[in-house]
């Protein structure tokens, strides 16, 4: 079994931190730190919808994300000096945005937008699953901001959401990998989940070779025990952010996030 630079057994995530109302300006926002991955996730709300939603009565989320140059052991040339994003930050972009609507009320929210801008400050792997993770934290407070302003006749958040790469390492299941884990994985999987333990996405890839469908059972099992953690923080930075943090769901999908036994942050 390959040893982990940092010491880490193979079911247990990086240290994990989440640090609410980051940013000054925006309606929401968190910094969220995975070992040594860092993202800035602001939540930005808009009174106006995609031309394609105009008199639908319905809101929208929507993501963008970005790599500062020096976030990683290189320079990289900026997506604004390219003139386009590439076809990574497109994808990642989408995969932020659909999980973060999976768990939103369109209709509650209204004809306004919510952007969800994910800055990687320093990356050493996992920064699409930090994202989608921290990028929560910063909805949740711009829907709580909403409701305090009376901007929302109802509650728009309908569960929990976050995420966590898994992988096979040597054979056997990792957990949460880091960069250097990453780029030697024989599969590479991220994996996205509700609160109430719904899958919202599954992007798995065989880097060498196939795996078998038991494998595929671990990693998911192990994702969901990662996510099951994760999730916890993120209801625990909630509540010290929010005086009534069951108001700021339409049922009480606060109250069906079962704190797991398992794994140390």
């Amino acid at each position: 079994m390959p040893d982990r630079g940092d010491q880490r057994l193979p079911n247990h995530m990086r240290t994990v931190t989440i640090t609410p109302a980051y940013s000054k300006h925006a309606e929401g926002s968190a910094l969220i730190e995975c070992g040594d991955t860092r993202v800035i996730c602001t939540a930005s709300v808009e009174e106006k919808v995609p031309s394609f939603l105009r008199g639908s009565k319905k809101g929208w989320v929507t993501s963008e994300y970005g790599m500062i140059p020096r976030s990683t052991g290189t320079r990289m040339t900026r997506d604004s000096t390219r003139g386009k994003p590439s076809g990574r930050t497109q994808e990642i972009q989408r995969l932020i945005g659909r999980s973060l609507r999976s768990v939103v009320d369109m209709h509650a929210l209204k004809e306004r937008t919510i952007w969800l801008d994910c800055d990687v400050i320093q990356a050493d792997g996992g920064t699409r699953t930090a994202s989608i993770t921290g990028a929560f934290v910063a909805l949740a407070l711009a829907m709580a901001k909403l409701q305090e302003d009376g901007s929302l006749d109802q509650p728009a958040l309908l569960d929990y959401v976050a995420a966590v790469s898994v992988g096979i390492i040597g054979g056997e299941p990792y957990l949460d990998l880091a960069y250097e884990e990453d780029v030697a994985a024989e599969v590479d999987m991220n994996v996205v989940m509700t609160g109430q333990g719904l899958f919202v996405e599954i992007q798995g890839t065989a880097e060498e070779k196939p795996f078998s469908q038991s494998h595929l059972e671990a990693l998911l099992d192990l994702a969901k025990s990662g996510i099951q953690d994760l999730i916890v923080q993120q209801r625990l930075v909630l509540e010290e952010q929010l005086e009534n943090l069951t108001g700021l769901f339409q049922s009480d999908s606060d109250q069906q996030v079962a704190i797991p036994s398992g794994n140390p942050k």
